[in-house]
């Protein structure tokens, strides 16, 4: 029996909204085993992430949210795998800004069960960043991946377009901080951290205003 395991692959790319362009690396991660992966995050590289997959089969592409820099590679891995992709149904608009021709094969809800190598994963809505933001738990593998809602340090940027701060606060204080401290977070940009290490810090960020 292979191992359930999680990968990161860290590519490189362009966010642009609002007029503006900024240079990111992104997380892409990988759930799975030696047999099937779901890839969360198609950013970038689509080619870079078809290595890490290998022969893998991947049972999904599933999308935090719409910002291009996490969908812009969805399409071509999409070709490249046979997957699905998903995203949330409030990010349809973000969606359609990077690919005007091209649709997701689904739309995601809140506490969807995604199913690759035997475990079960978990959408949460967590709005805020964007109207859309999910969140994926995976509870057997302690971890969960939060795309740009959740920071080592603080939430995800509610300064743009379809963002809200006291939306993301409600999403982090009711949702992502009822999961066990021990949890892993791994976020769509920089270092891993715990919901333990950064619950008792959400007062401050409210203080602070971001």
């Amino acid at each position: 029996m292979s191992s359930l395991r999680i990968e990161r692959v860290v590519t490189h790319g362009t966010f642009a909204l609002d007029g503006g362009e900024w240079d990111v690396d992104n997380n892409v991660w990988l759930v799975g085993d030696d047999h099937e992966v779901l890839v969360i995050d198609a950013a970038h590289d689509a080619e870079a992430i078809a290595q890490a997959v290998g022969d893998r089969t991947v049972t999904a592409v599933v999308c935090t949210h719409g910002h291009n820099d996490h969908i812009d590679a969805a399409p071509a891995l999409a070709d490249l795998t046979g997957a699905p992709v998903l995203i949330h149904l409030d990010d349809r608009i973000l969606w359609r800004a990077t690919h005007p021709k091209w649709g997701p094969d689904g739309y995601l809800v809140d506490s969807r069960r995604l199913t690759v190598a035997g475990t079960e994963l978990t959408v949460l809505h967590t709005p805020g960043h964007t109207q859309g933001a999910i969140c994926i738990y995976a509870p057997d593998l302690n971890a969960v991946f939060t795309g740009d809602t959740l920071f080592a340090g603080g939430p995800g940027a509610t300064g743009r377009s379809y963002s809200h701060f006291p939306t993301i606060i409600r999403s982090l204080r009711d949702r992502l901080f009822r999961l066990p401290a021990e949890t892993a977070v791994h976020p769509g940009h920089g270092d891993d951290t715990t919901i333990g290490a950064e619950a008792p810090q959400l007062q401050r960020w409210i203080d602070r205003g971001h």
